[in-house]
């Protein structure tokens, strides 16, 4: 088995191995991944994350070794926080800008690696807290909604829980629905800040996900990320009352 990594700042991952085909998720600078299949112009990989499947141009990604790919797994690095950072490289002196939920791979004293290339790290750190949540949340208010997406130029519903909660330390799936096999189901009437929401389709199958707030308010990617009402039927758009979303189920998983 042969295993890369994310040396640009965001590479779409694909349903299929075209450049016609649907967006399913995003690759940031820093993930890595096992290849389980190569063909001329793509490969199809398995994020080590969170074990999404899909195809990357064979153009957009580092090969790695099965050390490198180890010894990535066995730590934990820091994620960017920042819109505007960059990584330069410290050999040719190329620069790379990098999205927020980024992962700076051996980070030490400004300086990243990446097999034998260093990079200089020019942004700010995430502090890996729960406490913080709901204030890297807040940061992407206004983002638009992008099927797929995973940064502040264009983001899913889950995609955003996921990334907050990256940022926070803590690793979640990359779809609402597997997300909300995770932790421990809340009553409305218990929810708190930092707890994942859920909603349901007409087959009561979840198809949305949000972040509780204070004052029974939710942050969420729909159209953009925005703030709106939660209330026992689900959302309500914050200026016309309107139900948009039903609510499934309410989890805690920190």
């Amino acid at each position: 088995m042969e295993f890369g990594i994310c040396k640009l700042a965001v590479v779409p991952l694909r349903k299929e191995g075209n450049d016609q085909s649907e967006m399913v998720s995003q690759v940031l600078f820093g993930e890595y991944f096992k290849i389980l299949k190569i063909e001329t112009k793509w490969i199809f990989i398995q994020l080590a994350k969170d074990d999404y499947k899909g195809w990357i141009c064979s153009k957009q990604y580092q090969e790695i070794t099965y050390e490198d790919y180890e010894n990535l797994s066995l730590n934990e690095f820091p994620k960017v926080l920042n819109s505007n950072a960059t990584v330069e490289s410290l050999v040719n002196k190329e620069i790379i800008p990098i999205s927020t939920g980024s992962t700076l791979p051996f980070f030490n004293n400004g300086i990243i690696k990446i097999r034998n290339e260093k990079f200089r790290f020019n942004g700010e750190v995430s502090s890996g807290k729960t406490m913080d949540i709901i204030n890297y949340a807040h940061q992407f208010i206004n983002t638009p909604y992008l099927w797929g997406g995973k940064t502040k130029f264009g983001i899913d519903c889950s995609g955003f829980s996921q990334v907050i909660y990256s940022l926070s330390g803590i690793d979640i799936p990359r779809d609402a629905s597997q997300q909300e096999e995770l932790g421990n189901k809340i009553a409305i009437n218990n929810t708190v800040p930092n707890d994942l929401v859920f909603f349901k389709n007409e087959h009561n199958k979840v198809n949305h996900v949000g972040i509780a707030l204070d004052n029974k308010q939710i942050i969420h990617a729909s159209g953009k990320v925005r703030i709106d009402i939660l209330t026992n039927e689900g959302i309500k758009h914050i200026k016309s009352g309107q139900l948009t979303h039903r609510l499934h189920s309410i989890k805690r998983i920190y």
